[in-house]
């Protein structure tokens, strides 16, 4: 398990030279920017107007699905939108996305290129990496027995935590932790394994005290609940209101997620989108971002800002030996299994 490392001291860093900001000033535009919650140091939307004069509606959800519901039933308007991998796949091969033009998006030069071409956009023409983290148990050590083995899945079927462990409020991140425990890939198109794997948390669900996204740092920050699962950048979060919870990383495998910066299908201010997208790749907004979120920051120039202790946590800054061995990114499935994935939440959900 972690405790959270001490918050590192960051720099002042100015707006990087030569990306001029102020051609945008007089325009009187209004960017919609849709993003996670619990994502963002505020302040820097106040930067991004300061330097540029567009103004910045910040709005929120709690999972992809919500933020694909939204934008597919035609509630559109959004200039930015922050989906994960998976999501980020599925919306490019529905044509949910406008390509981006990265002569204005100079910023993206700083991205680990380890981060750049992903599967979910191999030519890397839709989205630029906004943060990246891993998933894991997070735990009560004043709740839990005294050394229970807390990296495995299994805990959470655990009769001894009944009603008092929570899980993902959505299909992907739920079914997936099942189909790790019994050994199958988050990917798998093998409608048996996915079927049992629902069949498995059907089992769990009388232990189960909430299905949860958001809502979880309140449960587990206040001593409400013993077991959850999420990020890791949360759980820093979290640990710095409650000093009790610890991180666990299951060694049947885990989730690493990219979430990413992307211009949704008929974005009329897409220029303007783009100077958002590169001042939040700034190392002066990255910065930001990281100490307020305690996420992964793509940006090579945070990470020299950052302290050895930070940089070094393997769970916020995985090497390849821990990618290989024990993480799995979530690709985007074909239409038909998303659809079962969909069909077995809800059998999950009303039973």
């Amino acid at each position: 398990c972690l405790a959270a490392p001490c918050a590192p001291a960051f720099a002042e860093v100015d707006v990087e030279p030569g990306y001029d900001y102020t051609r945008f000033a007089g325009d009187n535009i209004t960017l919609n920017v849709y993003n996670w919650g619990e994502y963002i140091d505020m302040s820097v939307l106040d930067d991004f107007t300061a330097q540029t004069g567009i103004k910045v509606n910040y709005q929120t959800y709690d999972s992809n699905e919500a933020m694909y519901g939204k934008l597919a039933g035609g509630s559109g308007g959004y200039d930015v939108i922050i989906p994960s991998d998976y999501m980020i796949g599925q919306m490019i091969e529905e044509d949910m996305l406008e390509p981006l033009n990265f002569d204005n998006i100079p910023n993206f030069s700083d991205v680990d290129p380890s981060l750049k071409n992903p599967e979910y956009d191999p030519e890397n023409l839709y989205s630029v990496p906004y943060m990246f983290g891993t998933l894991g148990i997070i735990y009560n050590t004043t709740m839990v027995e005294p050394g229970e083995d807390m990296e495995t899945w299994d805990v959470l079927w655990n009769e001894k935590y009944a009603g008092d462990i929570l899980m993902f409020d959505n299909p992907r991140d739920t079914i997936g932790i099942a189909l790790k425990k019994l050994g199958y890939s988050y990917n798998t198109t093998d409608a048996a394994q996915i079927t049992a794997a629902v069949d498995l948390l059907m089992e769990q669900k009388p232990l189960v005290q909430a299905y949860v996204m958001d809502d979880i740092f309140e449960k587990l920050e206040g001593g409400n609940a013993a077991i959850g699962v999420y990020y890791y950048g949360d759980f820093l979060t979290m640990y710095e209101s409650n000093e009790d919870l610890a991180f666990a990383l299951p060694r049947e495998g885990t989730n690493r997620y990219v979430d990413a910066m992307c211009i949704p299908k008929g974005c009329e201010n897409q220029e303007n989108a783009e100077a958002f997208i590169n001042f939040m790749c700034s190392t002066q907004a990255g910065l930001k971002n990281c100490e307020e979120t305690w996420y992964s920051t793509p940006l090579l120039s945070v990470r020299k800002e950052l302290d050895a202790e930070v940089v070094d946590d393997p769970f916020a800054y995985p090497d390849q030996d821990f990618m290989d061995n024990q993480c799995e990114t979530f690709a985007c499935l074909p239409a038909q299994i998303r659809t079962l994935y969909n069909d077995q939440w809800v059998r999950l959900m009303n039973n």
